[in-house]
């Protein structure tokens, strides 16, 4: 192998073109591709900007020539030659570098490289195993490669933004103390303080309420956190937030920031003028539409209900959970009454695995007359006042689905977007955000008998609600709001609480003593009695984020070295055992070894 010597990049592997032309240029990266036609060898040579095509002519150069004879695929360069024009017919239309060849009048070889275990062309299916196994042959691929710069330029727009907007970026602890609320933490044991625990942050919330009592007024961080949680497509043990936190604000300045970030970002990566403000819409109204709190409004089927329509109804499946305080709505697919009865009993067999026990369904004949098991039970009046409910006209297919709010929600929400998949109604070129507030404060949870934060502790509740919070809290509404786009909530915030006596009242109705209060969050109720003002912020998933911008299914595809579904790290092979000495020091008994 041999060593740069006097040679210095002068230029990167997508800078050149037509006027580079006649020029001496010298480029180092990898070799992508080899090709010898007749003794004339043709390299595809790649750097992180991109290709140009070099060639080793033994006419040009006999001794570059002789070397190139040895290169392999991710064989490391450096090369230096001069530009010259492809020849008639052979300019590559796909390249920004495709007008032009480099003729190699000297070739150094910097490092051999083993066969790689998968190739690195863009379009070849790798197994994400083997993928995660060499991530950085991974990143290697042009369009890897791509998804990080993408999130560069979104991390120094959103910087730029925030900047100009008079935010101070301050970096807050990692080692931290657990709390009681959401997610497992990761725990550290403390060496130096036996038997006791630091948790790595789930979230840097309470030190940037802190901030803001300590006057910064407007705080920002591109932040670590960690959930020690299932995972998912969309889910990491570790992941970033963009976290920010503003003083003497109402939810109108958060708006505005918010949606200031998200135009400077899709500018900055998509070149996309977004327009603002963002719709808007409650939580009560989401969940009666669409049946979540995250709906993708890029397309319609929104929920229609008819408990009110069919309660004395002559169906007795409908008439028995209205009776028992359940709920009836349906779905109109317009167009669809074509399907089949495969089609019918699939979907029947889809809604099942989200708690419904059936999935009733009407096609509307062309004559306006119903085919269906169940028409049978409804008197002509009763048909017509679903059909007018519903909008239902001939060629149109009725669902519907009956049985208590939670179930019917969450089956005929997932139906939605099932029927919105196999219709192909979901334009992926579409970015469609969506505000969602007014979400209630508290969720009664049955499991532990008591009202849990459908946020977090420290939300602030609407006011005219206040008094609701000892006698009624389940109804309790909340300022949080949560950023949605296409279906998947991008961030969520509220405005916090900033005097003691509320964030007491707050504590009691989730059930948290005040001896349990004052032992995890002793530091927050002091500082809410020295000066706290008024603030509330925001965070958003920079992973998921950049995940839609990008167009990938996963956010693996975004992050740099990423975890497996399993939490484990193909690449370090972490986690991984550690010695029985590191154990003990950390004052622990490593019983399974």
């Amino acid at each position: 192998m041999e060593s740069m010597g006097e040679l210095k990049r002068s230029h990167t592997c997508n800078d050149l073109r037509a006027d580079h032309i006649d020029q001496e240029i010298t480029l180092m990266g990898w070799v992508l591709r080899r090709r010898d036609h007749g003794g004339v060898i043709f390299i595809d040579l790649r750097d992180r900007w991109g290709i140009s095509q070099i060639v080793f002519n033994p006419e040009f150069n006999s001794e570059a020539h002789a070397k190139a004879h040895a290169l392999r695929s991710e064989w490391v360069i450096a090369v230096r030659g001069k530009v010259t024009p492809r020849p008639a017919g052979m300019v590559n239309k796909n390249l920004k570098t495709g007008e032009i060849e480099v003729m190699i009048s000297e070739l150094r070889i910097l490092n051999a490289s083993l066969t790689p275990p998968f190739p690195l062309d863009e379009d070849i299916e790798v197994s994400e195993n083997l993928r995660l196994q060499y991530r950085y042959l991974d990143l290697r691929r042009p369009g890897m490669a791509d998804n990080l710069i993408m999130r560069h330029k979104a991390c120094q727009a959103l910087r730029t933004f925030l900047n100009d907007e008079n935010f101070l970026e301050i970096e807050t602890p990692v080692l931290t103390r657990s709390t009681p609320e959401g997610a497992r933490d990761y725990l550290v044991p403390s060496r130096v303080n036996a038997g006791k625990f630091y948790a790595l942050p789930q979230s840097p919330q309470l030190f940037k309420q802190l901030l803001m009592v300590a006057g910064m007024d407007r705080y920002y961080q591109i932040v670590k956190c960690f959930r020690d949680e299932d995972l998912r497509a969309d889910r990491q043990p570790e992941f970033t937030q963009v976290d920010m936190e503003l003083s003497f604000i109402v939810e109108e300045d958060i708006y505005r920031i918010a949606e200031g970030v998200m135009t400077s970002l899709f500018a900055a990566t998509k070149g996309l003028a977004l327009q603002t403000p963002f719709p808007r819409m409650t939580y009560a109204d989401a969940m009666e539409r669409y049946g979540c709190d995250k709906p993708d409004t890029r397309f319609g089927l929104e929920l229609i209900n008819l408990t009110e329509v069919v309660k004395g109804c002559g169906f007795q499946v409908f008439r028995t959970v209205v009776e028992k305080g359940g709920q009836v709505k349906s779905i109109n697919a317009k167009g669809c009454a074509t399907f089949s009865r495969k089609d019918l009993d699939d979907l029947t067999g889809y809604v099942g695995n989200f708690g419904a026990k059936g999935l009733a369904w009407v096609k509307v004949k062309e004559d306006g007359e119903w085919q269906s098991p169940i028409a049978k039970f409804f008197t002509e009046a009763e048909r017509a006042a679903m059909a007018t409910t519903l909008d239902a006209q001939p060629g149109d297919l009725l669902f519907f689905v009956a049985d208590n709010a939670v179930v019917v929600r969450s089956a005929l929400a997932e139906l939605r977007l099932e029927l919105a998949r196999r219709l192909k109604l979901i334009d992926k070129n579409t970015f469609n955000f969506l505000w969602v507030t007014d979400f209630p404060l508290l969720e009664y949870d049955h499991e532990q008998k008591r009202h849990t934060a459908v946020h977090h502790p420290f939300t602030a509740p609407v006011e005219e609600d206040m008094d609701l919070l000892e006698t009624e809290p389940g109804k309790v509404r909340s300022r949080a709001y949560d950023l949605v786009l296409n279906g998947t909530e991008i961030g969520g915030g509220s405005l916090r609480i900033h005097q003691k006596t509320v964030q007491d009242r707050v504590f009691n109705a989730l059930g948290i003593a005040p001896e349990e209060a004052a032992d995890k969050f002793a530091f927050l109720l002091k500082a809410l009695e020295l000066g706290a003002p008024p603030h509330g912020g925001i965070a958003f998933g920079l992973d998921r984020l950049m995940m839609i911008i990008a167009g990938r299914d996963t956010i693996r595809d975004v992050i740099a070295f990423p975890k497996t579904q399993k939490a484990t790290c193909p690449l370090t092979d972490a986690p991984a055992g550690v010695a029985r000495k590191q154990l003990t020091e950390l004052h622990l008994r490593p019983d399974w070894q």
